[in-house]
């Protein structure tokens, strides 16, 4: 299986990349610094190809989803893990722009490509995770909550749009993650033990054990 996932290195992404390519599946990651990249391709070089990315950078993920074409030819999974979140309790604009910028305006041409993708190639599963910082505003990251906000409802209009096709759209809500983005002590959303058992958690709730998909298929 052919599975792209953007935002690798760290966090759940990591994790399921470590998974799909220990049971032998083909996977391309991406990141903005190539150093992370080439130490992540030593520890599993023959199933891991990776891309050099800023998803905030639309030209470069456009580029980037060019040559992961053109390496795959049919891509059959795809996963979107990539985002930023920083806690800005003094609403500095350039912190909140950023966040934007990467959440909102990169994640949107990143999960609208790949889904021109799939209705070009007429199947393909497509998977966002998001958080259950979208659920409630956050005082302390306002444009993190605002952003995992939209995505969740993009997501689902994506879900309607997807109806009576081959196509599968699915969204991943965790609560917070065991890595760098996950600051401070009294947010809003639950901390869990580790991004293992958060992952398996997620995937519990979502109804779909993302951990163990293999091709979707259709009725």
């Amino acid at each position: 299986m052919n599975t792209l996932i953007i935002g690798a290195t760290s966090g759940i992404g990591y994790e399921l990349w470590k998974h799909y390519t220990t049971t032998g599946n083909t996977v391309a990651i991406t990141r903005r610094r190539n150093e992370i990249l080439q130490r992540q391709i030593k520890e599993n070089p023959d199933c891991t190809v990776a891309f050099q990315c800023d998803v905030a950078d639309l030209s470069s993920f456009d580029f980037m989803l060019k040559n992961v074409m053109s390496k795959f030819g049919h891509l059959d999974l795809a996963i979107i893990c990539a985002g930023v979140g920083e806690l800005n309790p003094d609403l500095d604009l350039s912190t909140e722009l950023v966040t934007l910028s990467v959440n909102v305006i990169g994640w949107t041409n990143a999960i609208d490509s790949i889904y021109k993708i799939f209705e070009n190639q007429n199947s393909g599963h497509l998977v966002a995770i998001t958080s259950v910082g979208g659920l409630q505003p956050a005082p302390i990251a306002p444009s993190y909550s605002a952003s995992k906000a939209f995505q969740i409802n993009y997501t689902k209009s994506l879900q309607h749009k997807s109806k009576e096709t081959p196509i599968l759209i699915t969204e991943i809500r965790p609560g917070l993650v065991d890595t760098r983005m996950a600051k401070g002590d009294g947010l809003f959303w639950a901390m869990l033990h580790s991004r293992q058992t958060i992952v398996y958690r997620a995937f519990s709730i979502s109804g779909c054990r993302l951990l163990f998909l293999t091709r979707p298929r259709h009725n």
